[in-house]
């Protein structure tokens, strides 16, 4: 059979410390969440920023460009004197865009581009005003078509192609960009929504927990204090829950465990005084008849009759005196108990123990054998008390032995103490004897009272002696007496 540990509860100060750190937690996920999403966005703005601040360099030079070959044709076809001035800062306008450009390109590709857009302005630099001084020293109009056909053709269509290569790049790097901002307000979102459903959940788990934890232990503790408040002291609060739950449950239960047995008690109490009212009744009313008995087999008792009949009446005068002994023995169950400790012959306590069970041994066809010590003759002890022992419990021990069986009855001295056991070869009792009860054991005959070992319990304890119940081998019961010499 598989052995189910049941888990340990863990406090609930634990658990609570728990769900506040998970709480936390989720705000940590949800600001890393938010702080992520921010420097992502940050990020792409710049990035943003920065390709349309190259977008408008390049446009700002393409125009400088322009108005710098205005200047050009200004001063070759029109004679403008200030014309080559303007033209002079326009190149200085351009370079500093070109350095500008340098500045906010970011990784090779744009480098690159730049480098060949500014390569090819300064190609246009260089080879643009030779063509205007050819025009120049041959002003016809095949030298004029020849040098708009070579500045168009030539210097800025290049220069446009790259232009234009460099501006696609940027396109596509916006574009790029446009695609990054949207996944990673994709992935923003997914991150944030992560928080939720795991504060949704945390909430659901919470309300379990709160329910297994706290709410069903502390119901069960409301209905087992009303049971008990009812008197079903039998009821018992599960030991579930926290930890601290689970402590007051097992309080609640030892509670209950110690009402049920001072309640107990308590009856056995009242019972115990309803028979300390009764037994003085009995008591009394069988002494009465036995007087009577008594006083009648003295009246009969002359020396005229036969040996047989004064042995008769010898026996009836006998037994009622060993009977209103033991009516006294009854009684001092009850009350206080006095030894009257004297030297005695342990064979006469014995023999006037089974003095009244003869009937019986014959009846059952019981062999008796005594194995008593030779060091075991006269002990110290009050008789009528130690016979009425020996008889309650050899008693029992007949009445629990089979017929033709054999009940052994040895005595010694051990350490100073009389030691005497009795064993049967009965079936075993039914039970274990208990030494500190207060009243009547159970009995397993038809009209047993259950009187005979708490008596000799309480016997026992006033002599300073004890009573063992052991299985004896192979079977039957051994009860060993031991008392101090």
């Amino acid at each position: 059979m598989t052995d189910h540990k049941t888990p340990k509860a863990r406090p609930l100060r634990d658990l609570l410390l728990l769900h506040e750190l998970i709480f936390i937690a989720l705000i940590l996920l949800a600001f890393a969440s938010g702080l992520y999403g921010i420097h992502i966005w940050d990020k792409a703005s710049n990035e943003s920023q920065r390709i349309n601040l190259l977008v408008r360099e390049i446009q700002q030079a393409r125009g400088d460009l322009y108005r710098q070959m205005k200047e050009l044709f200004d001063a070759f076809f029109l004679d403008d004197n200030e014309a080559l001035t303007e033209y002079n800062e326009y190149t200085q306008s351009i370079l500093t865009h070109f350095e500008e450009l340098k500045e906010l390109a970011v990784g090779a590709e744009e480098k690159q581009a730049i480098s060949e857009l500014e390569a090819n302005y300064r190609v246009f630099v260089n080879e643009a005003p030779s063509l205007f001084y050819r025009y120049q020293a041959k002003p016809d109009k095949d030298t004029q078509k020849s040098l708009y056909k070579d500045i168009e053709t030539g210097i800025f269509s290049h220069y446009e192609s790259v232009s234009k290569r460099a501006e696609d790049l940027l396109t596509l790097k916006q574009n790029e960009l446009k695609t990054r901002l949207k996944e990673a307000k994709e992935s923003a979102i997914t991150v944030l929504i992560i928080p939720i459903l795991l504060a949704g959940m945390l909430l659901f788990l919470s309300r379990i927990f709160l329910k297994r934890a706290i709410v069903i232990p502390i119901n069960a503790v409301m209905k087992a204090t009303a049971e008990i408040s009812a008197g079903n002291l039998e009821h018992k609060v599960p030991e579930t829950g926290a930890a601290e739950l689970v402590t007051l449950s097992k309080e609640i239960n030892k509670m209950a465990d110690d009402l049920q047995t001072s309640r107990d008690a308590l009856v056995r109490t009242e019972k115990q005084a309803a028979m300390g009212l009764l037994v003085p009744m009995l008591a009394h009313n069988i002494r009465n008849p036995l007087a009577s008995i008594r006083a009648t087999a003295q009246v009969i008792d002359v020396p005229t009759h036969d040996n047989d009949t004064r042995d008769s009446v010898n026996g009836i005068i006998n037994t009622v005196d060993r009977l209103e002994r033991w009516t006294g023995s009854l009684l001092a169950y009850l009350l206080p108990i006095k030894p009257q400790l004297k030297l005695v012959k342990f064979e006469h306590i014995l023999e006037g123990a089974l003095l009244p069970l003869v009937q019986k041994i014959r009846d059952k066809n019981i062999k008796i054998t005594k194995n008593i010590h030779s060091a075991v003759s006269d002990i110290r002890t009050d008789e009528h008390l130690l016979e009425q022992v020996f008889y309650n419990l050899m008693l029992n021990a007949i009445d629990a032995s089979p017929r033709h069986s054999t009940l052994t009855i040895n005595a010694y001295f051990e350490f100073g103490a009389l030691v005497t056991s009795i064993e049967d070869e009965g079936v075993g009792m039914p039970f274990t004897p208990d030494p500190h009860t207060s009243s009547p054991g159970p009995s397993t005959k038809r009209f047993g009272t259950g009187l005979g070992i708490p008596f000799a319990f309480k016997v026992c304890e006033v002599l300073g002696g004890s009573i063992a119940f052991t299985s004896a081998n192979p079977k039957g019961t051994c009860i060993t007496l031991t008392l101090p010499q």
